[in-house]
């Protein structure tokens, strides 16, 4: 009780991530804050890649993890998120196959359309849902490295440096998978417009 009474008498919106896990370390209760401030970004992520139902059990699976490893946390970056985003993706890669079901779930999933609609209307709706199914397929045949880099940046629009400190890989592999794999999707997407791409991947 003593510890959680200290933890009401702070005011934790002012304290930075690093602070707040270097504090955990010996007043444990406190790193629900973390929770609390980035629970929301980490479902978001890996439900676009596994499925709201997988991720609802593994961002409890991430903050446990980020938990146990508190004490090896870099406390010379402010921000925990890219660290925590690092361990579910980790998580992510253990589920490969629900991740390739999840993509092949969406492809085959196309909105219904207001029949009032007009007909350009109609036109984009269709082009733009035939873009996101090849891109999702085009997802699926990325290696595992490839596919994490692009996503961090296309969707949780982590810097350069932000994804080489949650993969733990230098910045210069961030660049090379990156760019390998916005190859590898304009080629499998028939020459389509990087921006087209990236605008598709946003949306995804």
């Amino acid at each position: 009780m003593r510890h959680l009474r200290r933890v009401k008498d702070v005011d934790v919106g002012a304290v930075t991530d690093a602070a707040i896990i270097a504090r955990s370390v010996q007043e444990p209760e406190i790193f629900s804050t973390i929770f609390d401030r980035h629970a929301p970004y980490i479902h978001r992520y890996l439900a676009r890649r596994l499925g709201v139902p997988a991720a609802d059990d593994l961002v409890a699976e991430t903050f446990l993890a980020a938990f146990r490893r508190r004490d090896r946390f870099d406390i010379t970056c402010p921000n925990a998120r890219p660290w925590l985003y690092g361990i579910a993706t980790n998580i992510a890669g253990q589920h490969r196959r629900t991740e390739e079901r999840e993509y092949r779930l969406r492809q085959a999933y196309v909105p219904a359309t207001n029949e009032a609609s007009h007909a350009d209307r109609v036109a984009t709706v269709v082009t733009a849902q035939s873009l996101r199914r090849l891109l999702l397929d085009a997802l699926s045949t990325l290696s595992d490295g490839d596919r994490d880099v692009l996503l961090l940046i296309a969707w949780e629009e982590l810097t350069y440096e932000e994804v080489a400190a949650a993969l733990t890989i230098p910045v210069g592999t961030v660049r090379s998978r990156l760019n390998r794999a916005r190859r590898l999707l304009r080629e499998k997407l028939g020459g389509e417009p990087a921006s087209t791409i990236e605008e598709a991947l946003s949306n995804g």
